[in-house]
């Protein structure tokens, strides 16, 4: 085999030029389908053209090439050896066509591939880690590649390529599906030896936990503020994750997410799910990325999965024994 230097490359051949210049990926696809069908009718109906267009076709090809491709005869047409040469090159082009266009077309059809993902340490823990699990039992070719914080990163310039996140008003750039609303109640201690079903102004007179600035809970903040017990607060930090930690620990009153605080024996809820501190969990992506299948499928399976936990999502009314409408 000639070794192929730099002026090689510099000065190709005159039949590589021929080729490069005189034939398109059409032209071979008329040869080999002639070659394939032996005849200008089984070609033009390979070909989806009228037998004019085959016939007129063949001629310009080996009027361009200065060469006969084809023996004529009654029984059919027999590619000449030039014909052959040029109708194995058009197989080969096809097969690697074709590989090219499944080796694509199976990456996107076929769910596998790394998904960078960003939620929160609360739902992580309280509800996503056991999914994920599933998830990944059910579509091993997918790796979930998870960014634990309680800032929306940026999906438009691919800081992650789904957040799974609470909001009540997600970014507008964004598209995306609600999963499921989610209750929020005041719980506390077992300790504390307080009753279920108290009033928030009875309740006041407790040591409470509130929210750092960094959790940028506004709403929570309002009701806070609404209800007087900013002055309550004896401990204010920035994660829900912590603020569980420290009414288990049975340093105050907190609001937490009932799907959080209800796996904790050790604490009880106080009130009924408060209705302004509902919010919505969504799946979020940029829309650039609304063809991936592996996104969708794992949109699809949070969606029934987290939809399947209704009831404890939203949280139960210490008064009926259900889930708020």
């Amino acid at each position: 085999m000639q070794k192929r230097t730099g002026k090689n490359l510099r000065q190709p051949s005159a039949m590589t030029q021929k080729t490069r210049s005189h034939l398109a990926w059409n032209d071979f696809e008329v040869v080999l389908a002639i070659a394939t069908a032996g005849s200008l009718s089984g070609a033009s109906r390979a070909l989806g053209v009228s037998h004019a267009t085959v016939f007129r076709r063949l001629g310009d090809i080996e009027q361009r090439l200065g060469v006969s491709l084809f023996e004529r005869s009654r029984t059919g047409y027999r590619p000449t050896l030039a014909g052959e040469e040029l109708a194995e090159t058009a197989r080969i082009m096809d097969e690697a066509a074709l590989a090219a266009e499944r080796k694509v077309a199976g990456r996107d059809l076929e769910p596998r591939g790394e998904i960078w993902l960003t939620t929160t340490d609360s739902l992580l823990m309280g509800l996503l880690s056991p999914l994920f699990t599933q998830f990944q039992h059910k579509y091993p070719g997918i790796v979930l590649d998870v960014a634990v914080s309680n800032q929306l990163f940026n999906l438009t310039r691919r800081e992650a390529d789904v957040a799974i996140r609470p909001s009540n008003a997600p970014p507008e750039n964004l598209i995306g599906r609600p999963l499921m609303a989610i209750g929020q109640a005041v719980y506390g201690h077992r300790s504390l030896n307080l009753s279920p079903g108290a009033s928030i102004k009875a309740l006041a007179s407790q040591p409470w936990i509130g929210a750092g600035p960094r959790l940028q809970d506004s709403a929570l903040d309002q009701w806070m503020d609404n209800n007087a017990l900013k002055a309550a607060c004896v401990y204010r930090v920035d994660t829900l994750v912590n603020i569980l930690s420290a009414v288990s620990s049975g340093m105050g009153l907190g609001v937490l997410p009932c799907y959080l605080a209800d796996e904790d024996p050790d604490i009880i809820q106080l009130t009924d799910p408060i209705p302004e501190l509902e919010y919505g969990l969504w799946f979020l992506m940029h829309p650039d990325l609304r063809g991936v299948v592996r996104i969708h499928a794992l949109m699809d399976f949070l969606t029934e999965m987290v939809r399947a936990q209704k009831q404890r999502l939203a949280g139960y009314c210490l008064t009926t024994s259900t889930t708020l409408p």
